[in-house]
């Protein structure tokens, strides 16, 4: 049995993502932590408790993380999301309880009372993780694994900043941290999302199965389906989040990847946000980050459709 922690901002792509998790029989989701990111983190954090209504779930204890970047309020994704984070698709308030524990120390309690067992998946900005090294710098190695969804390889990133990916730029402080301290973690980048697109069709198809689950994300994600048709390839359907979610579920999905080193920049005008890839080993440094290229799309399909089935 994977046992998983789930950092996110949710988000339609990482609800997606955490019923991914949720409906994968060898996957037990341990705890979600929430972060500002999509949108605002009282947002997101009552989203969380959403998912896990939609999925008729059991306790599962979602914490409270970061309300703002680690020096700057970042940006937000409400123009995709809708302002409420979930598609103003006005799905009702949850009754569950969010723990009184902060994200940052459940991340580092969790971790260190399941030393080596329990993997760690990022799909929202990198605040809580940041938080959580500077509390505690031997963070890395309580855990099994870490995986995160951001950062643009190739400098295709998908904001206001060209080379910068929305995770990343939300708060290049907090990645900056995490990636100089965290090394040999797994990222999933917008450019492998793009690479790794859905017919949308196909990806439609599991919008109208007869269950909770697909009458949930049929709601939530007619404002995102409106903005992939209109703004994107309206060929494809995007998942960035359920894309790095099966890398952690199934590692054998990958094809193809990279072992580089990574850094973050954050202070340029155009280029804040960008995940620099020392590509041939000019600054002397080790690999700290395994970029995921290419995965068999077949099988990230069949992981996928366990959000909708």
């Amino acid at each position: 049995m994977k046992r998983i922690i789930i950092d996110c901002d949710p988000g339609i792509d990482d609800a997606q993502a955490i019923m991914m998790a949720y409906r994968h029989a060898e996957v037990k989701i341990e705890a979600i932590t929430t972060v500002s990111g999509n949108v605002g983190v009282d947002l997101t954090t009552a989203n969380a408790l959403k998912v896990l209504d939609a999925l008729q779930a059991p306790m599962i204890p979602v914490f409270k993380g970061a309300r703002t970047g680690l020096v700057e309020v970042g940006e937000n994704a409400s123009f995709v999301h809708g302002k409420d984070g979930l598609g103003d698709a006005g799905i009702p308030a949850s009754k569950r309880e969010i723990q009184e524990e902060p994200a940052a120390i459940a991340l580092i309690r969790l971790a260190k009372e399941n030393q080596g067992e329990l993997e760690l998946i990022a799909i929202g900005p990198l605040t809580n993780l940041a938080l959580a090294l500077r509390l505690d710098p031997d963070l890395p190695t309580y855990f099994k694994r870490l995986v995160i969804m951001g950062g643009a390889y190739f400098s295709q990133g998908n904001t206001q900043n060209p080379p910068a990916e929305f995770n990343i730029y939300a708060d290049p402080d907090a990645a900056a941290v995490v990636f100089a301290n965290w090394s040999n973690f797994t990222m999933v980048s917008w450019e492998a999302t793009v690479d790794h697109g859905l017919p949308f069709d196909q990806y439609q198809s599991l919008l109208n199965l007869d269950n909770p689950r697909s009458a949930f994300l049929d709601k939530v994600t007619q404002k995102s389906r409106e903005f992939m048709k209109t703004i994107l390839d309206g060929s494809l359907s995007f998942a960035a989040d359920p894309l790095a979610m099966a890398v952690l579920i199934d590692p054998n999905i990958i094809q193809e990847s990279e072992q580089k080193y990574v850094q973050i920049e954050r202070f340029g005008r155009l280029s804040r946000g960008m995940t620099v890839v020392d590509w041939y080993g000019v600054l002397g440094h080790s690999p700290n980050v395994h970029i995921v290229r290419k995965v068999h799309i077949n099988r990230f399909y069949q992981l996928y459709t366990l959000a909708f089935e």
